[in-house]
């Protein structure tokens, strides 16, 4: 599968940890598993210190929203440059186009 495979997100949104309301920046990114029919969405949350104060470097069930939907994941253990990998299954938190007529050229 190439990049171009892949559907996404990125720009503002906001995360809900704990009952707290967070606005961040993302990356996301996703694609359909065709051997167990899943659709799997990932992506990276920019640095952002009341989210590392909330989630304290340990894992965190949360859930993001974008201006396109939001969708509940689990945020891991932040990378070597303070930011929070954030994942998920079924309905993402952005558009995934259904037919080849919506795909962007």
């Amino acid at each position: 599968m190439s990049a171009d495979d892949e559907d996404g997100y990125t720009g503002p949104a906001q995360v809900v940890v704990e009952g707290t309301e967070i606005a961040v920046e993302v990356e996301l990114r996703g694609h359909f598993q065709p051997i167990d029919g899943y659709y799997r969405w990932y992506g990276r949350i920019a640095p952002n210190a009341e989210l590392d104060r909330l989630c304290g470097g340990r894992r965190k069930k949360g859930e993001i929203r974008t201006p396109d939907g939001s969708a509940t994941g689990e945020l891991s253990d932040p990378d070597p440059w303070g930011r929070y990998r954030i994942l998920g299954t079924s309905t993402p938190p952005f558009t995934v186009p259904t037919t080849l007529a919506a795909v962007p050229e």
